[in-house]
């Protein structure tokens, strides 16, 4: 037991073992329908490390995963649609740290869960914006990485961008999985330059790594073997969750 407190320093055996729960849930979702794991991880740390270190383990923990789902992308997505969403995102990342600073986070919540949840209702009844023109990604890709910098969930707007556009599941999960890898990677700068990465974040990151990555897998391999068939459903269904829940805390955070 001393060792393990030494390990885990301020940190409890509790918030340790609900670190890793929340990861688990988080990696099959990721591995399976290629985002929502952020989300996860950082609604259900913030409980016991504050959203500011939150958003930093999920950031940091999330470059592994990244990393582990990238070959599916490089291979499978579209180019002409994740190169510009990425640069996109890129550039507007430290503008996302810049409005956490200035603006209300809550009211920009607020009209982002709406504009998702818009999109998954048009979904739904199986509206789809073809291909998309360089116009609607670059603006997707500014929106996800302002977003991203500002509270560490830049990927829904990716996502509803990814699956209204045709094709196959497995061509659909790629190119979300090359946005939301761009947007991981795009706030990781950001977080460094105010300190986020304190030594409690990095030990929470290499703690849940191992069962983060393990997770990741066994939703891949699901999607491989027999999730393609429901891949939208699914990530629409995530989707959903991700934008009421981003509007109810939004929500109760303006109010209070």
């Amino acid at each position: 037991m001393e060792l393990v407190q030494i390990i885990l320093g301020p940190i409890s055996v509790a918030a340790a073992v609900l670190s890793v729960a929340a990861v688990l849930v988080a990696g099959f979702v990721r591995g399976f329908v290629g985002f929502g794991a952020a989300m996860i991880i950082i609604m259900a740390l913030s409980i016991v490390l504050g959203p500011r270190s939150a958003v930093a383990v999920a950031s940091l923990a999330g470059v592994v995963t990244t990393i582990q789902l990238l070959p599916v992308a490089v291979r499978l997505a579209e180019r002409p649609f994740v190169v510009p969403f990425g640069i996109a995102s890129f550039l507007a990342a430290p503008l996302g740290t810049f409005v956490l600073i200035t603006l209300d986070p809550a009211i920009m919540k607020m009209a982002i869960a709406a504009f998702v949840l818009f999109m998954v209702a048009m979904m739904w009844r199986g509206w789809r914006i073809g291909r998309g023109g360089p116009v609607a990604i670059i603006g997707t890709g500014l929106l996800a990485g302002l977003i991203q910098g500002s509270a560490g969930v830049g990927g829904p707007p990716a996502v509803a961008l990814a699956l209204a556009r045709p094709g196959a599941a497995s061509h659909q999960r790629a190119n979300v999985i090359g946005a939301v890898s761009s947007l991981t990677f795009c706030g990781i700068p950001a977080l460094w330059y105010h300190g986020l990465f304190t030594r409690e974040v990095i030990v929470v990151s290499c703690l849940i790594v191992p069962p983060y990555v393990f997770a990741t897998w066994l939703g891949a391999k699901f999607f491989s073997q027999q999730g393609q068939k429901i891949f939208r459903v699914a990530a629409l269904w995530v989707l959903a969750i991700a934008g009421v829940v981003t509007l109810v805390l939004a929500v109760r955070d303006y109010g209070s």
